[in-house]
């Protein structure tokens, strides 16, 4: 029996942000009241590269995949971004257009925070220019951690800290955020590798790998060992 998506309101989501649930109560709530509710079916494009930047999307439930397409039309995915998290931030803050695309992979609910009003509120509240540097300051660390994991690391340390970034039920499964294409292009793989590293790790009894998304990890000590940062 499937059950609805429990409605939450602009505050509530906020708060679960990672974003922006760090600011305190006084703050999340002066952004509530500046933010909307938007629904986007699967397959809307919510946001082109190029465009003026509408504001910063905070994701309710569903997924959106945020992709940049090269000059000769080459496409490469830089976040799957689900529950919790952001996009259009960057651009947002910066007052800059949007520098990637945004699709729905699934039926997506978001909250808005329209780029005139944010930039009135950071212009008039200063204690919230500097929780929002703060918080800034984590998410450009978050995107070097992903530089270092593509340049740095080989295609089973990626595949694995990823799936280590996954959270798992009290059993173990884990659901893979996203279609697997899009998973492999996010790590700069082939879909061809990321199958073919889940396929090593089941043999090597890390993994139980029983269909295309779901997943039941088997040695979580050995898949972080795999997944940790050469230090």
């Amino acid at each position: 029996m499937s059950h609805a998506t429990p409605i939450r309101t602009c505050e509530e989501v906020i708060r679960s942000s990672e974003l922006l649930g760090g600011l305190e109560d006084c703050q999340q709530a002066a952004l509530a009241a500046i933010s909307v509710k938007q629904q986007f079916e699967q397959g809307h494009r919510v946001m082109s590269q190029g465009q003026a930047c509408p504001g910063v999307y905070l994701v309710d439930s569903g997924l959106v995949r945020i992709f940049r397409i090269g000059p000769r039309g080459q496409q490469h995915v830089l976040h799957l971004c689900g529950p919790g998290q952001s996009f259009a931030e960057v651009a947002a803050f910066g007052n800059f257009p949007i520098p990637a695309n945004a699709t729905a992979v699934q039926r997506t609910h978001c909250v808005l925070i329209p780029i005139d009003a944010l930039q009135r509120e950071l212009a008039n509240n200063h204690e919230l220019c500097r929780q929002m540097l703060s918080s800034m300051s984590l998410w450009v660390r978050h995107f070097v951690q992903l530089l270092d994991d593509i340049v740095l690391r080989d295609a089973m340390e990626r595949v694995a800290r990823l799936l280590c970034d996954v959270p798992c039920d009290h059993s173990g499964r884990l659901k893979l955020p996203g279609p697997k294409k899009d998973l492999a292009n996010h790590l700069n793989l082939t879909s061809e590798t990321f199958s073919r590293v889940l396929r090593r790790l089941n043999e090597q009894g890390v993994l139980d790998v029983d269909s295309d998304r779901t997943i039941r990890v088997l040695d979580s000590e050995q898949l972080a060992k795999i997944g940790a940062l050469a230090r």
